[in-house]
């Protein structure tokens, strides 16, 4: 990385300081607001990298992403797929799928140290793993940096431990691999609150916490609704050549227009089957057998069904490079 970041990268690090969703009142501002973000990413920086769940959010970032290079001729970034061990089957497959549908370079970060321990062991989730078993590097992150004082820890996605050697470290391993200098997320100011003060270009410049790059923020302006409005008129219509243009909304994997399957639609399977974030095999649950986008998402909780050891510990997991 250059040694003269970010003083190369031309960038307003307070736009969309004290906004929220409300500040752009139709979808047809988010979305402007979307592609300007984009577009100003795709320009400054060298070597830029989309991080891709297979969710909703993140993959409305990729859309706008493929509008963005085909229109005016940027190099599609890499997706960085962090593969945590506990994902569904399902999220893996529709990754891969659609990565090789819209031509996208994809590459997984993983903590190959923490796998190994898990393989060699047979571990389930929910196991212990020893600290001192780990790696000088694992080990430097749990003591130094999570200053946790136990002598094992469960091998589990949601949980503070778990979540930054499985998540952060990996990502953060994966950024310097690659030389990925601005991260392009999928974080919305309405889906937790720690994410409501995010800028739509935010510095990660600290080297003592993760190598140094900022993050591009495209759909911070996005609610929930809005992200499944935004795929209905525009995504999926635009991905598949079947589909009505005018906002046809299906009830479920059964009512989608004659000649579209599922696994023509750019949207994971397990939206349709009442999931409505998505995190891992073992920590998520529905709540409902509705499709995500038919569900009440003005009166509950969009992350309900998420495991909440994880959630409380959102402010603090993102200092230390969480998405």
């Amino acid at each position: 990385m250059s040694d003269d970041f970010p003083a190369s990268v031309d960038v307003d690090y307070t736009d969309g300081e004290g906004e929220d969703p409300a500040d752009y009142p139709s979808l047809q501002h988010k979305l402007e607001k979307a592609i300007e973000v984009t577009r100003r990413g795709l320009e400054q920086y060298e070597n830029p990298a989309v991080m891709w769940t297979g969710g909703k959010d993140s993959t409305l970032t990729l859309y706008f992403i493929n509008q963005v290079a085909e229109e005016y001729g940027y190099e599609k970034p890499t997706a960085v797929f962090i593969d945590h061990f506990q994902h569904f089957d399902s999220i893996t497959d529709f990754v891969e799928r659609w990565a090789d549908e819209w031509e996208i370079d994809l590459v997984y970060a993983r903590n190959e140290d923490v796998g190994a321990y898990v393989d060699d062991h047979g571990l389930e989730p929910g196991d212990d793993i020893p600290v001192d078993a780990l790696s000088e590097h694992n080990q430097h992150h749990i003591r130094e940096i999570l200053e946790y004082e136990e002598e094992s820890f469960p091998f589990l996605l949601d949980t503070y431990v778990g979540n930054h050697l499985l998540k952060t470290v990996a990502l953060n391993d994966a950024l310097e691999e690659y030389d990925i200098d601005g991260v392009i997320s999928g974080v919305r100011w309405d889906e937790q609150e720690a994410r409501a003060d995010e800028t739509f270009f935010s510095p990660r410049h600290d080297p003592e916490l993760f190598p140094p790059h900022d993050r591009i923020q495209p759909i911070l302006q996005f609610a929930e609704a809005d992200v499944w409005e935004a795929f209905w008129n525009y995504v999926v219509p635009d991905t598949v050549e079947a589909f009505p243009d005018e906002g046809y909304v299906p009830d479920s994997a059964e009512d989608l227009p004659d000649g579209v399957t599922q696994e023509d639609v750019p949207i994971s399977p397990k939206y349709f089957a009442g999931f409505r974030s998505l995190g891992s095999e073992v920590s998520t649950d529905k709540t409902t057998e509705e499709p995500a986008w038919l569900q009440d998402l003005e009166g509950t909780t969009e992350r309900a069904g998420r495991a909440q050891d994880k959630e409380d510990l959102m402010e603090r997991l993102r200092d230390l490079g969480y998405m």
